[in-house]
């Protein structure tokens, strides 16, 4: 069953959908938001069991993500728009456009990963670790469940052929920090696979938009205004 999701709407225009990481909301582009919505309708989602969103009953899975992604779009007659992913929501993001690429107009990649591994190992073992101990405990604790199924999304989530990226023919805008939690060979195996992409490397870490707004929403800018 659907599932009403929560989101942030701010300005005006053409419509700028800005899908945020794992554990996080829609606060995380407090830096983005006001910037863009001078130019844009900003629309900034809480993915399901996310912030304000609920849980509901469906999957809890990137791909189940995608989907309401698309009944979202659906239910606010939004037939076209740019997409700005974050980590996970960049994951979901290229979820989304392999099996819908008629409503993107241009996409922004921010952090995103494949598969696991694109993961660096220092910073995946304590999720794996940590996934293990919440599943230990999913049965007696609702906590423990919610725990391990946010934690399950990136110990086994997602599982993207680089080749099918070859399918993705809007212009893309490939980032990620020179001190990311993604392998730095892993960001340019996805800008190598999507024909004309472009790659930003930020100086920061994984989380560039939040540390250094001027800088990521300047090269954000000059991509969706090219």
């Amino acid at each position: 069953m659907d599932i009403q999701l929560h989101y942030t709407e701010q300005g005006s225009g053409f419509p700028l959908i800005l899908l945020h990481g794992n554990g996080e909301d829609s606060t995380y582009f407090e830096h983005q938001i006001p910037y863009f919505s001078k130019q844009y309708r900003v629309i900034a989602i809480d993915t399901r069991g996310h912030g304000k969103s609920p849980r509901g009953t469906a999957p809890f899975t990137l791909i189940q993500f995608a989907e309401d992604l698309k009944h979202f779009l659906d239910e606010h007659s939004i037939t076209k728009a740019h997409i700005l992913g974050f980590s996970d929501g960049g994951n979901i993001a290229l979820e989304f456009i392999l099996r819908y690429p008629q409503y993107v107009e241009k996409l922004v990649v921010d952090g995103a990963n494949l598969f696991p591994k694109g993961v660096k190992w220092r910073y995946q073992a304590p999720v794996v670790i940590g996934y293990h101990i919440a599943n230990c405990f999913a049965k007696k604790s609702e906590k423990a469940l919610r725990n391990a199924e946010m934690l399950n999304l990136m110990v086994s989530m997602p599982h993207i052929v680089p080749k099918d990226l070859e399918r993705i023919t809007i212009p893309t805008l490939v980032m990620a920090g020179d001190r990311d939690m993604i392998r730095d060979a892993h960001t340019r195996l996805i800008h190598g696979h999507i024909k004309g992409s472009q790659l930003c490397i930020l100086k920061g870490s994984h989380f560039c938009a939040h540390e250094c707004p001027e800088a990521f929403n300047t090269v954000v800018e000059n991509f969706l205004n090219s």
